[in-house]
């Protein structure tokens, strides 16, 4: 089975390697910094062979040039995002696939935080590496695109199987979670799950990845085509209660 080692980066991001036994090889999901990343696979004995990318920002791509000048990995990046990624070798498209070994990982236009985020998804692995077009109970910031363009990217993630496991790049579900209660108070999962995210950062231990099948009920932006929520947010359309979601969290 693939193996997915996860670590804490910079301030609150979060590091995946993705490693295939069979094949030996082992893919960066994003670098946020490159010593981390090498540090990392050199613990684990992994020999770093590709880097994928969800878009191009530092916090997320910053760490190509070395990483590749270390190891002679490969880089794929979204065709929309790669003038602004370092180092790209191969440029993808929604519906492309990308593979470790045996293991096909098919690309999502998620669109919305940046206009060529991509989303990364294994049916047969049941993850997907989302990046910061979708976080535990939020989503990201719409620095580039629209809210009819976000919120079609969130649908194409909402309809994935409710059991896809979903690693997210930050760490930022106990904030998320405040503005989620204020979003939706009268959301009883909502709050079991906020219960669940206060006990588990208090203890020290992290929120990601979590499920789309929680998320679908609890986290507010996902539900912007729920009518409790058009109602309280949106008079009754789903993208405009997303964007007043969206604009409500980006001041709130």
């Amino acid at each position: 089975m693939l193996q997915v080692h996860q670590f804490p980066c910079l301030s609150d991001n979060y590091g995946f390697l993705l490693h295939d036994p069979e094949s030996e090889e082992t893919v960066c999901i994003d670098t946020p910094d490159a010593d981390t990343y090498l540090r990392e696979a050199g613990l684990k004995h992994w020999q770093i062979t590709q880097i994928w990318n969800t878009h191009w920002h530092p916090d997320h791509a910053g760490g190509n040039e070395a990483i590749k000048a270390a190891t002679g990995c490969t880089v794929s990046a979204s065709e929309v995002d790669a003038a602004r990624t370092p180092a790209v070798d191969r440029v993808v498209r929604h519906g492309d696939t990308l593979a470790i070994g045996a293991w096909d990982f098919h690309v999502i236009d998620v669109g919305g935080h940046t206009n060529g985020h991509i989303a990364l998804h294994s049916a047969r692995a049941d993850l997907a590496f989302v990046g910061d077009a979708l976080f535990a109970l939020g989503c990201g910031r719409m620095f580039e695109g629209t809210p009819p363009q976000f919120w079609a990217s969130l649908c194409r993630l909402k309809a994935l199987p409710p059991s896809t496991l979903l690693y997210c790049a930050h760490e930022y579900t106990a904030s998320n979670a405040r503005f989620a209660v204020h979003a939706d108070p009268d959301n009883a999962k909502l709050l079991d799950y906020v219960a669940h995210i206060e006990k588990a950062r208090a203890a020290g231990k992290p929120t990601v990845p979590t499920t789309l099948s929680r998320e679908l009920a609890t986290n507010p932006f996902l539900r912007a085509d729920d009518p409790d929520m058009q109602a309280r947010w949106g008079n009754g359309d789903a993208v405009e209660t997303f964007a007043a979601l969206r604009a409500a969290k980006d001041s709130f």
